[in-house]
Order: C-alpha cells, then sequence, then structure tokens
C-alpha cells in the first residue's frame, strides 16, 4: 500500500509517501510545500492567506494525482496553549488539505502529534530533533530529513501503517 503523510502547516507543509507492506516500507518522495508570503498580491504586496492556501491546493493535488496513494495520513488539529493562534492558521490549511482528499476519494486517517510521536520514539512528547534522529535511524538515512516538518510527515505516514497493519491482524480476534 501506498500512504501519504502529511504535516499540514501554511507557511511549510511537510509531505511523506511511503510505500510497502510489512516492516520497513520505501520513502518513495518526501519535501515540503513552501508557501511564500513574497510578493504576489494584486496590491504587489505580500501574498493573503488566501493565495497561499489556493497554491497550497493546486500543489496538493497535483501530488494526489502523480503519487496515487491509497490512503492519506494528516496529523490531527493541536494547539499550545502559548499558540494559540497556530491552530487557526493550521485549520486553514488542512481544511485545504483535507477538502482534496475528499474530493480525491482517497482514504483519510488522522493522527494525534502525541500518537505519531509514540509511535515513533515511544515517547508522546518528543520534541522536533528526537523525532528527526528516530526517522533516520529507523530507515537507516545518511542525514535526518530536514526541516523538521519533512521528519513528521515521514512519522505520520508510517504511523498510518503501522496502525493499518495492527487493525488488519485484530479484525478477526473477538
Amino acid at each position: 500500500m501506498r500512504v501519504l503523510g502529511i504535516d499540514p502547516g501554511l507557511r511549510l507543509t511537510g509531505y511523506a509517501c511511503l510505500e510497502g507492506e510489512g516492516e520497513r516500507p520505501a520513502i518513495v518522495e518526501a519535501g515540503v510545500f513552501r508557501l511564500s508570503r513574497g510578493e504576489g498580491g494584486p496590491s504587489g504586496g505580500t501574498r493573503s492567506v488566501s493565495e497561499r492556501l489556493d497554491e497550497l491546493d493546486r500543489d496538493f493535488r497535483s501530488m494526489l494525482e502523480r503519487l496515487k496513494p491509497g490512503m492519506v495520513a494528516i496529523e490531527s488539529l493541536f494547539a499550545h496553549y502559548r499558540h494559540p493562534a497556530t491552530a487557526i492558521v493550521m485549520g486553514h490549511a488542512r481544511g485545504v488539505l483535507l477538502l482534496a482528499v475528499r474530493r480525491a476519494g482517497v482514504e483519510l486517517a488522522e493522527y494525534k502529534p502525541a500518537m505519531v510521536k509514540k509511535s515513533m520514539t515511544g515517547d508522546g512528547s518528543a520534541d522536533k530533533g528526537r523525532m528527526q534522529r528516530a526517522v533516520q535511524a529507523y530507515f537507516g538515512l545518511a542525514e535526518a530529513p530536514s526541516p523538521p516538518d519533512v521528519a513528521d510527515a515521514i512519522a505520520i505516514a508510517l504511523c498510518a501503517m503501522r496502525r493499518r497493519t495492527i487493525a488488519g491482524l485484530t479484525s478477526g480476534v473477538r
């Protein structure tokens, strides 16, 4: 199965496509969508949120068509009490991504950040550096995925694959 993991954001959205069955899936492709705030609006100033969301929508739909995942796994909405506006901004990006997945007719799974971190490191509160090192070690990469959004997207896709495997193994158990 091919799973596309997404770490949503309005500035950087990490993505990773994993493929395979069993213990070690292969990384097909991983990277980030960089949604620039640079010039681009009708007034010539910085790009509006709606312009960046439109760019994310176009790029993501193109990726869905090109990679043809069987499932998209995305991080669920999270807000730290010190940064409540982050949830609002992330919510905009998630909405665009969720709608694109729905319209493409692809299976969708959502995972809380703590679940993804625990699945990858054994610690639901692991920091970004630890996540990067864990992904690097698990896949035997020469370097840690960078920026951290890429490592998070890889971990999200891997979490989805593992949970799908567990669900398949236990589906007949009562």
